[in-house]
């Protein structure tokens, strides 16, 4: 008995209880970084990697799976079109067989990464190359949880203070180690998008930082480049997205429905150069709710907007709107009810020659009109409970229609990552309340995952494993070259606060989504990097050449090419995934080795100029790491 009390007394150290809205957290950071015992950003790389939670409760899923165990596996081997062959598979080597299916009941996994990232990630981006993350916050606060290393600190504008706290930093995505980044023009709230060289091209932010555009580079030492007062107007909650010629817009923005194309590095818009956009005016409720709109390029070269509950076609070049799609009904979607969005994947053929490349968008979640006023204005706050709605509408046609479905449970302030085989895994937020300080209630904890299919029909959602930590308002994520979908952020609050209901959050996660299943690692291809083609033009013929074990079936093998998104408040600016045409498949180059023959997207509206993570899965289940490529205009 003694150790069945030991156990009970354990459990909650690892385990949050969830009853209603009160909440018990399991161990978290300390307060302040340089207290503690803090010894500078290197030794966070070892700060609880490796850590894996379990789940707390599975909600509308009983089938889900505890922890991180495999789940069930069944995969049909035989010769393609024979499925008389079942088999249960472990990490054993398929030999003499082509995989025709294989299902798993795994539900994913969770692993605590860093117990301190530094700074809460209110912004994360996956930089090329150099596999870091950036993930920055606000200088408003003038605190974080880790203290740059030495001068110059920032001097703060107006004041005779000194912040020489980090705002901005880069975490290696395998070790975790941490490099602080020097910021002086206020990042709060901003936006941004990798140009053709891999650079971060970012936008805006709060006061000094409104009209700035700042520039980070690919290397060890890089620094922050500001460029105050480059942006005609101030940009506060804007959405910037690319075009097809590499080129950068930036749209609205708190007091300025307006928008401007990025001016190159070091030079500084007019007034001459904004253009007046009344669907933004058109859109503002007296809460906004227009903030932060959903923005992609579409495959014919123009650019579709959605904002509040309407959404429109704008020609780039023109600047007239070419159309306007029905309203989607049930509340907004943007900012500050918060709903989420993303482009889905964009899937091309051998040999492309269709004049239109279908693409969709797929919105999920939000929250009613008055969700804001009645959480930050009224009192006693009032949490009016989220959406349960997505809604799929293919923006290339001009009849299209929303056709809308229900999620397993309402959710605002969450985030959708485009996984490499084409689902959707929708992870973070909440389910009652809006966007704000203190103004939602009852963590999403569980992720799910939105089965994409082509032809629209008999999509399925999956409840996942959830996290043992909420993920509220100002949470983000990445997907990483080994398929796994860093999470970070929520709750910067005013001020890094501890002892919020919801405290500001710097631990880092990784979570593993259901191809991971080990039970499925033996179907991992590998990605030969010396002998593939990583540069890449528009329509041009490539080859990839992948090793794995045993027999490959074609029919059972993908390619996709994603280009890493700049995440902020549950929008994911110019997320982009593209299942390349396969137009030859060259078995046994040398023993278990294959090659790849692949065409490139035709032009840069289906795929902008710039860097991408190519993946190659088989049987659903994506390579051991992507490997980077970049199209070239």
């Amino acid at each position: 008995m003694g150790l069945f009390w030991r156990v009970l007394l354990i459990l909650p150290l690892f385990f949050a209880h969830v009853n209603g809205e009160y909440f018990t957290y399991p161990d978290r950071h300390t307060g302040k970084a340089e207290l503690a015992g803090f010894k500078g950003p290197d030794s966070l790389a070892t700060d609880g990697g490796g850590f894996f939670s379990g789940p707390l409760v599975v909600e509308d899923d009983a089938t889900a799976a505890p922890g991180n165990q495999g789940g069930t596996t069944e995969v049909t081997v035989g010769k393609p079109g024979d499925e008389t062959l079942v088999a249960s598979v472990g990490n054993d080597e398929i030999k003499d067989a082509s995989m025709i299916e294989a299902a798993t009941t795994f539900k994913g996994s969770w692993e605590l990464f860093l117990e301190n990232g530094g700074v809460s990630a209110m912004h994360l981006i996956l930089l090329p190359k150099i596999n870091q993350a950036l993930m920055f916050d606000a200088t408003v606060w003038k605190i974080s949880k880790l203290k740059l290393p030495g001068p110059p600190c920032r001097h703060v504008e107006g004041t005779n203070e000194e912040d020489c706290f980090a705002h901005s930093v880069l975490m290696d995505i395998e070790t975790g180690k941490l490099r602080p980044l020097r910021l002086n023009y206020d990042t709060w709230c901003s936006s941004g998008g990798l140009d053709i060289n891999g650079r971060l091209v970012s936008t805006g932010g709060y006061n000094n930082g409104s009209d700035t555009v700042r520039i980070l580079d690919l290397c060890d030492t890089c620094e922050w480049k500001e460029y105050p007062g480059a942006l005609a107007n101030g940009r506060w909650y804007a959405t910037q997205v690319t075009l097809g010629d590499g080129k950068f817009m930036v749209f609205g923005g708190r007091d300025f429905p307006t928008y401007e194309f990025v001016p190159p590095e070091g030079k500084k818009n007019t007034h001459q150069d904004v253009v007046d956009f009344n669907f933004l005016v058109e859109t503002h409720d007296p809460v906004e709710n227009n903030l932060y709109p959903f923005v992609y390029l579409s495959t014919d070269g123009n650019i579709f907007i959605f904002a509040n509950n309407r959404s429109v076609i704008l020609n780039p070049k023109t600047h007239k709107i070419i159309h306007e799609f029905p309203v989607l009904p049930n509340g907004a979607r943007n900012y500050p009810a918060s709903g989420s969005a993303c482009l889905l994947p964009i899937i091309l053929k051998p040999n492309e020659d269709r004049k239109v490349i279908p693409a969709e968008i797929l919105i999920c979640g939000g929250a009613p009109h008055d969700a804001f006023e009645k959480a930050d204005l009224k009192r006693p706050k009032v949490f009016l409970p989220g959406s349960c709605d997505c809604a799929r509408l293919d923006i290339t046609k001009r009849d299209s229609k929303w056709n809308i479905f229900n999620m397993p449970s309402a959710r605002l302030l969450g985030d959708m990552a485009v996984l490499p085989t084409g689902d959707v895994l929708i992870v973070n937020g909440a389910k009652t309340g809006s966007a704000g300080w203190d103004d939602a209630r009852e963590p999403n904890l569980n992720p799910v995952l939105y089965k994409f299919q082509t032809d629209g029909s008999s999509s399925k959602f999956t409840v996942l494993n959830p996290s043992n930590i909420p993920r509220m308002y100002h949470s983000s994520f990445a997907v990483l070259p080994d398929a796994k979908v860093l999470i970070a952020g929520s709750n910067t609050n005013p001020g890094y606060l501890d002892d919020a209901l919801f405290p500001t959050e710097v631990r880092v996660e990784k979570f593993s989504p259901p191809y991971l299943d080990p039970n499925l690692a033996t179907f991992r291809q590998e990605i030969i990097t010396e002998k593939s083609d990583n540069q890449l033009k528009y329509g041009q013929k490539f080859t990839v050449q992948i090793r794995g074990n045993g027999v490959i079936d074609q029919q059972k093998l993908q390619v996709t090419i994603y280009s890493p998104p700049f995440v902020t408040h549950g929008i994911c600016m110019n997320q982009r995934l593209i299942q390349l045409g396969i137009l030859e498949f060259k078995k046994d180059v040398t023993p278990n080795t294959n090659n790849i023959v692949l065409q490139a997207p035709m032009n840069g509206n289906i795929a902008q100029p710039g860097y991408y993570m190519l993946f190659v899965n088989y049987n659903g289940v994506p390579c051991l790491r992507s490997m980077w490529v970049q199209i070239l205009p």
